[in-house]
């Protein structure tokens, strides 16, 4: 099983990327899989205009940005999304690479790790909506983490319970890709 470990911030200073960081540490320990962290930024996907569906059953997209993604985002066979929290909701970034293509999605299991003022619970909220759309199975566990407690200076400092619970992430994935 290959799992995409979803980077899914664009912004300058992102906190994301040693949240994907250290999930890829935790999951390299766990084991039972291969992880990749796929760092959205890197895509440069423009915003949805393409008069093509996304969703186009052979895959053909518009631009060579949204190609890519397609490409990249069909080698996983699960996904955990490291989303943050804007506004009380999903990142328009990660929403808008995610509606560009379709069929890459389908029936892929996926978690989901969030952090925010809130701990990012409301965007997790959504995105269990959004991924139900594409018959994505979305496990139960999730962690989140919270911008006032669990951050310094240098990235992500999970508390130590967080190691027990991405365990319980890793297993439930796994799990649910067999």
């Amino acid at each position: 099983m290959k799992v995409g470990i979803i980077d899914g911030s664009v912004r300058e200073g992102r906190k994301s990327t040693s949240v994907a960081e250290w999930v890829k540490k935790n999951a390299d320990s766990h084991g039972g899989a291969e992880f990749e962290i796929v760092p959205l930024a890197e895509f440069n996907i423009p915003i949805l205009t393409s008069a093509t569906v996304p969703g186009a059953a052979n895959r053909q997209y518009d631009t060579p940005e949204v190609q890519k993604w397609s490409e990249a985002i069909d080698s996983y066979d699960a996904f955990i999304f490291v989303t943050p929290e804007y506004n009380h909701g999903v990142p328009g970034a990660l929403k808008n690479a995610f509606d560009s293509i379709g069929p890459e999605w389908q029936n892929k299991p996926a978690a989901l790790v969030s952090y925010g003022a809130d701990s990012g619970v409301r965007a997790v909220e959504q995105w269990r909506q959004i991924l139900a759309n594409f018959n994505m199975h979305v496990v139960r566990s999730q962690v989140s983490l919270s911008l006032f407690t669990e951050f310094s200076e240098t990235g992500v400092a999970p508390e130590a319970r967080r190691t027990d619970e991405i365990n319980g992430l890793f297993d439930q994935l796994l799990a649910s890709g067999k």
